[in-house]
């Protein structure tokens, strides 16, 4: 899943990885509760973005059935606004290698 992002395949990542009752929170309080709801978020935010500077994923820890893997995001946006997100991205897995929860954590 992470080479996935790396790539910029945000969305497909999600298609692909998400159990269908997946769950998500952010930093932002945002939460959804099914990977439908999460394939919209994220094709909403991605269709915002005019240029990928830069996606570099700096590593991942996993144990059992918990990863944690660590991220900068750096996008123009369409309205001419930055993003820089530095990133730790957690996520809880089901045995058929699905994400059951996906949670956002703001590292500086």
């Amino acid at each position: 899943m992470d080479a996935m992002v790396s790539q910029g395949a945000i969305v497909d990542a999600v298609k692909e990885y998400f159990d269908n009752h997946a769950s998500t929170s952010d930093y932002g309080d945002v939460h959804t509760s099914e990977k439908v709801q999460m394939i919209e978020k994220m094709e909403a935010f991605t269709s915002a973005i005019a240029e990928v500077k830069t996606i570099e994923h700096h590593g991942t820890l996993v144990d059992k059935q918990t990863s944690t893997s660590e991220f900068t995001f750096n996008f123009i946006m369409k309205d001419g606004s930055e993003i820089l997100w530095h990133e730790i991205i957690k996520r809880t897995w089901n045995t058929d290698a699905k994400v059951l929860h996906e949670e956002y954590f703001k590292a500086n």
